[in-house]
């Protein structure tokens, strides 16, 4: 499983956690992402999207048929 957004595909970045005192210690900052049922060539799929793309509507969601009511 890919720390990786499958819509924009923002991966973990390194940096340094830095106390106080400024010492210094290796770290990594993970993105939020989120499984989310989308719409992926019209067939709903499960993927790894970032909270960013979902507040932003860049994710087409799936939605499910029992939930359609005529």
């Amino acid at each position: 499983m890919s720390l990786a957004c499958a819509i924009c595909g923002k991966t973990a970045a390194r940096g340094n956690n830095v106390s106080h005192a400024n010492n210094r210690r290796k770290r990594t900052f993970k993105p939020n992402l989120q499984r989310i049922r989308a719409s992926v060539n019209g067939q709903p799929k499960y993927i790894r999207a970032c909270t960013d793309c979902i507040r932003s509507n860049k994710v087409e969601k799936a939605i499910r048929p029992s939930l359609i009511v005529d």
